[in-house]
């Protein structure tokens, strides 16, 4: 049956979905890059608390964005509203590149997080609901890369934009340059190209099959799940989701959660979305700036580095996905997260004893490398798979809830706890979040590779 499949199908509406994780990395990253001009701009570069509402405005967005998933994604499906989050981040692309005061900055950056919030919780549900289960993972992989990819481009884009910036250049050179003027705004606005791209081509998408199948549309259901794997694919395919769907009650949205026998599962997928978020990766993309200073480098060299650091960010994904059908889930994340934990004792005891340089560089290069082949793309697989058919919508979306809160506060506090703990701190900090990680994947998560969505319901007594 293997043979029958029609990859160039499963991976054409694979990619258009996956676009959304590209905007969704693009828009994260691009305000790193951004940020020692902006803040210039709107004088807030002399205090920490502004300085990390402008990072962590548009996560507030994000919790919005995957609290309407939530509600509306098992109803309405994951179409539509894949097509209202590209719409968010058009609109978000173009009104924060205009913006002249700092409040219309973060009103287009929290429209800008709903826009994320809703395409990070539903893009890889779709690809996991629509491949098959020996090749799920590595499509669901496709949009870790593609959130990879819009990493990189935001980086490149930053880079090309931003003119060189001088090591004895001043807070009134910076404002009064370019980059401090007009070049801050030229790295939003190129934003609105792939989100127009986004926008137009979910048309061209089917809806998912299982949610088809939820709304009485087996007709539907039955001719796209034959296109993906022929006849006997989309027959057996359907008996199994309709014995599903049975088998749950009638609940649809978050009010289905309150099931207590839904919780332990739902527990593992938010702890797994919170040590994502916290594992330390996302403040070396954010705060860029701040990490490569301490480790003995100005802005000009940190527009590089942020390009070295993204393409291993892709290479590394890409080994992910060759990886995470033969290895599994569960040895990924163990990888991941004991391998992260001794590059962050290293680094820390590094920042301790004042070395700064290429030995910094390469340890956040290994860190990079690691999470990238692990932790990555490996938890948004393991969430789109763990949850019940019926209420997959809304479970998951409480786990990118969870995730873009701990997110959030992440981005917000990031400043304050490195000026109390200074970086060696802060990487000690993370080190001791990865060993609690390795732990939890060790005792609480199980294997999920080469088995149908349907099949990890019954094993888990869903």
């Amino acid at each position: 049956m293997r043979n029958n499949y029609n990859f160039k199908y499963i991976a054409a509406i694979s990619m258009v979905s996956a676009l959304g994780g590209l905007l969704f990395g693009y828009d994260w990253v691009v305000i790193g890059g951004a940020k020692p001009f902006y803040e210039q701009f709107f004088d807030i570069a002399t205090f920490p608390e502004l300085q990390g509402w402008a990072m962590s405005c548009a996560l507030i967005g994000c919790i919005g964005g995957t609290v309407l998933s939530g509600m509306l994604a098992d109803n309405l499906g994951r179409k539509k509203l894949l097509i209202a989050a590209a719409a968010l981040f058009v609109v978000s692309a173009l009104g924060t590149g205009l913006a002249n005061q700092f409040w219309v900055f973060v009103l287009y950056r929290v429209i800008g997080g709903v826009g994320i919030g809703l395409a990070s919780n539903l893009s890889p549900m779709y690809i996991a609901e629509v491949a098959p289960a020996n090749i799920r993972g590595r499509f669901v992989a496709v949009n870790q890369l593609t959130i990879v990819i819009g990493i990189l481009l935001a980086q490149i884009i930053n880079w090309m934009i931003a003119e060189p910036v001088s090591e004895n250049a001043t807070a009134a050179d910076i404002l009064n340059s370019w980059n401090g003027k007009q070049g801050w705004r030229y790295m939003f606005w190129a934003e609105a190209i792939p989100a127009m791209l986004f926008f137009i081509l979910m048309w061209f998408v089917p809806d998912s099959p299982r949610w088809l199948m939820r709304s009485d549309k087996t007709p539907k259901a039955n001719a796209i799940l034959k296109r993906i794997g022929g006849e006997l694919y989309a027959e057996n395919a359907i008996a199994e989701i309709k014995t599903s769907i049975l088998s749950q009650d009638k609940q649809l949205g978050l009010s289905a959660l309150l099931n207590k026998k839904i919780w332990p599962v739902l527990i593992i997928g938010v702890v797994l979305a919170v040590f994502q978020q916290w594992c330390g990766i996302n403040v070396i993309f954010l705060y860029a700036e701040e990490v490569f200073a301490s480790a003995g480098y100005h802005v000009s060299d940190m527009l590089f580095n942020v390009i070295i650091i993204g393409s291993v960010n892709l290479l590394f994904t890409i080994v992910a996905m060759t990886l995470v059908d033969k290895i599994g889930r569960k040895s990924l994340m163990l990888i991941g997260s004991f391998g992260l934990m001794v590059i962050y004792a290293i680094m820390g005891t590094l920042y301790f004893l004042g070395v700064q340089g290429a030995p910094l560089l390469i340890l956040v290069v290994s860190a990079i490398a690691c999470y990238a082949m692990t932790l990555a793309p490996v938890v948004w697989i393991v969430l789109s798979e763990i949850f019940p058919n019926k209420i997959r919508g809304a479970a998951m979306a409480v786990a990118t809830f969870m995730l873009w809160t701990s997110n959030a506060l992440l981005a917000f506090f990031f400043p304050i706890v490195n000026k109390l703990l200074n970086a060696s701190g802060t990487f000690w900090l993370f080190a001791v979040i990865c060993g609690a990680g390795f732990l939890f994947v060790w005792f609480r998560t199980t294997e999920t590779k080469g088995k149908t969505l349907e099949e990890i319901e019954r094993e888990l007594n869903l």
